[in-house]
């Protein structure tokens, strides 16, 4: 399973989002954090912009849902042409149900985890999704210091995935930069979220190759 690096437009110039999302094309996925300022405490894009956005890019879209009621809103987000879609375990009421609806409508269905939450109560449906999202940082901002602890959990989750043959992906978000992307990757995550290390850089375009360099090096399957 190759790595995959999934620049982060939550740090992209919004006035220049087209030039932006060009500047990231050899990257794997893009990722758009969506937040409604209830679930989380910022307040980002919807529906209209993340349905503009698959529309300008060749990269699939990687939407991530930090909102209440993702029951109702997630397949809205779907129908704008995702090709993925993530959302947190502290939102939904019905997990499965989500999963099943988003993969009948062609969409990989993933699920996220914060900080503070454990990744076992999953383990019993985790055939349901794609791919497990693990933050490692609050979610609702960009550029914040990078939790090292969440690495026991990224390998209980990889664990599990590989005694189970799983074709689940691991996502990690938060803090991930070619400092960390070998520690992460080291741990068994193989899609790396990356915003402030991308579009901080010079050029984005040689930090996603930093990135997916140190991660590949580094890969425990």
């Amino acid at each position: 399973m190759s790595i995959q690096i999934a620049p982060s437009i939550l740090s992209a110039d919004f006035c220049n989002l087209e030039r932006d999302l060009k500047a990231i094309a050899n990257a794997d996925l893009v990722h758009v954090d969506v937040m409604d300022h209830h679930f989380v405490p910022n307040l980002t894009l919807g529906e209209p912009i993340v349905k503009r956005i698959c529309e300008v890019t060749d990269l699939p879209v990687d939407v991530h849902l930090m909102i209440e009621d993702p029951d109702r809103w997630a397949p809205e987000f779907a129908k704008c042409g995702a090709a993925s879609v993530t959302f947190h375990m502290g939102a939904t009421h019905a997990p499965v149900r989500l999963a099943r609806q988003l993969r009948d409508m062609g969409v990989r269905a993933c699920f996220a985890v914060r900080p503070a939450e454990p990744v076992e109560p999953l383990f019993d449906i985790l055939d349901e999704f794609d791919m497990v999202l693990v933050m490692t940082v609050e979610p609702g901002f960009g550029g914040q210091k990078f939790l090292g602890n969440q690495m026991n959990k990224v390998r209980r989750l990889r664990d599990e995935i590989t005694r189970r043959g799983l074709d689940v992906r691991i996502q990690v978000d938060g803090g991930v930069s070619p400092k960390t992307a070998d520690i992460v990757a080291a741990a068994g995550a193989d899609v790396l979220v990356a915003g402030s290390a991308v579009y901080g850089a010079p050029s984005p375009a040689e930090a996603i190759d930093q990135i997916r360099a140190k991660a590949e090096a580094a890969f425990r399957a």
